[in-house]
């Protein structure tokens, strides 16, 4: 990106005048050296969005950002529907609530590796992953409607799981408000087939090692220590978030220009919040947030069950679970006064601040934890959210590494056998159904996850408590 078209306002904070039909600034979080490696796509789509109605402070982007549907991923902006704000579903992205959960295990490196090729071997036998995966798991209309509607809490209900999960999910599990009725036939069809597996991309499951603590204070809070083992889980809302991101996106390219919006770009397709089209698309957008949410919960037993075959005394509580793609109505404070407002986070991850109600009990007093993904032979960092986010970026934080090449331009440059075997040199043990796939995610096709994390900490978007480095990966 051309730095000569931002304002640099700090280190870590890079502005976009506004300029012809932009409503508010562009705020870019991010070092320096993480902007000029952003593509120009990025500053126009950060502009674009700018430009629709009833955005609110500034169309941000964290340091991650990179090219993506209409928003660019990376991408925050929040909407007042009383100055006739609109959703956009190029906004949340296709795989809608595409999120990250973290479990302990109450073991160490050392009991890991003396059975890590074991756990590996069933972790991958007992998580189907990569495109078109489906599980065991089998829904009628009315298993489907009542998942949709039930998120996580219906997980629990069913069996994968317990209550206490609950308490530390976001929405404690479910997203309230959701709609199956305005899902799709064929996108419940899509998902039938899918609950309780990872799918494809970057999606994944790890069993990683507590590396480095940076906050001792919050890691004890959050119950980490070096060295212990923790698993992660990433994946999101499958066939059905992708069907009903398809369909509004047409949908809203027509209803905008019905109600007299101009879109400097097709891909930013919007409709008013209080619109047919709008209030159907939030209605079919939480039902698969709670698809998402509900998926997680079902990998987590699956998860739970793999252990307890090979390490019977590992226990998997959950530390959080955070959702990336999503717009949730939250109040914020704005020009001295509280708002009820639609904040669309694209790649990126809420993050409120201590003392905020909608944080567990026990975490409260600290802050919400961040989970942030890396690739699957770097690392990945749990941070905690800061108050002053609030004011920064509506209390949003990056979600991961962020990609640095296309996976076409990833699968010319590497082969599949060759990342596994490279990693397997290093201990790390990577289980996945296509060598194509591991190939597109190979760690040098992201940007450096420890240079993303720093900006997000020094903006002040969100603190540093621990870096997680991967020992098994299970890949889609």
């Amino acid at each position: 990106m051309d730095l000569s078209l931002l304002n640099r306002k700090s280190e870590f904070e890079w502005e976009i005048i506004p300029r012809g039909a932009m409503r508010v600034p562009g705020v870019i979080y991010a070092s320096e050296e993480l902007v000029r490696d952003m593509d120009h796509k990025v500053y126009e789509q950060v502009t674009n969005v700018a430009t629709l109605p009833g955005i609110v402070k500034a169309s941000y982007a964290m340091p991650d950002a990179h090219w993506g549907y209409g928003f660019p991923i990376g991408g925050v902006a929040a909407f007042d529907p009383d100055e006739g704000g609109v959703v956009s579903a190029g906004g949340v992205g296709f795989d809608i609530s595409c999120g990250v959960r973290c479990l302990h295990t109450g073991l160490t490196v050392d009991d890991v590796r003396a059975v890590q090729k074991e756990l590996a071997d069933i972790l991958f036998h007992k998580i189907p992953a990569g495109l078109g995966s489906t599980g065991a798991i089998r829904l009628n209309d009315a298993k489907m409607d009542a998942m949709l509607s039930g998120g996580a809490r219906w997980a629990v209900e069913q069996g994968w799981g317990s209550a206490a999960d609950l308490d530390h999910i976001e929405e404690q599990g479910q997203m309230k408000h959701a709609k199956p009725g305005y899902v799709s036939a064929h996108a419940k069809k899509r998902q039938r087939d899918e609950m309780g597996t990872l799918g494809s991309g970057n999606h994944y499951l790890e069993v990683q090692k507590v590396a480095r603590i940076f906050d001792a204070r919050i890691a004890e809070a959050f119950h980490l220590r070096e060295n212990d083992v923790v698993v992660s889980i990433h994946c999101g809302s499958r066939g059905l978030g992708h069907q009903i991101g398809t369909e509004f996106l047409k949908r809203m390219a027509i209803a905008a220009s019905g109600h007299g919006i101009t879109l400097p770009d097709r891909e930013l397709a919007c409709a008013p919040i209080h619109s047919e089209v709008g209030e159907e698309y939030l209605g079919a957008m939480r039902a698969a947030i709670n698809c998402a949410l509900a998926n997680r919960q079902i990998l987590t037993h699956l998860t739970r069950e793999a252990f307890a075959h090979v390490l019977p005394k590992a226990r998997l509580p959950l530390l959080y679970d955070v959702s990336h793609n999503t717009c949730k109505v939250e109040d914020h404070t704005v020009d001295g006064q509280r708002r009820k407002l639609f904040v669309h986070r694209k790649g990126a991850t809420r993050a409120f601040g201590p003392g905020h109600p909608d944080i567990p009990a026990l975490l409260r007093p600290h802050g919400q934890p961040v989970l942030i993904g890396g690739s699957m032979g770097t690392g990945s960092y749990v941070l905690v959210g800061t108050k002053e986010c609030e004011a920064r970026s509506f209390s949003s934080a990056c979600h991961g590494a962020g990609r640095a090449m296309s996976r076409h331009q990833a699968s010319r440059t590497w082969q599949g056998r060759q990342v596994i075997d490279e990693l397997a040199e290093r201990g790390i043990l990577i289980r996945s159904p296509s060598a194509r796939g591991v190939a597109e995610e190979a760690p040098g096709a992201y940007k450096d996850v420890a240079a993303v994390v720093d900006a997000a900490d020094r903006a002040g978007l969100a603190r540093t408590v621990a870096r997680l480095e991967p020992l098994v990966c299970v890949k889609g």
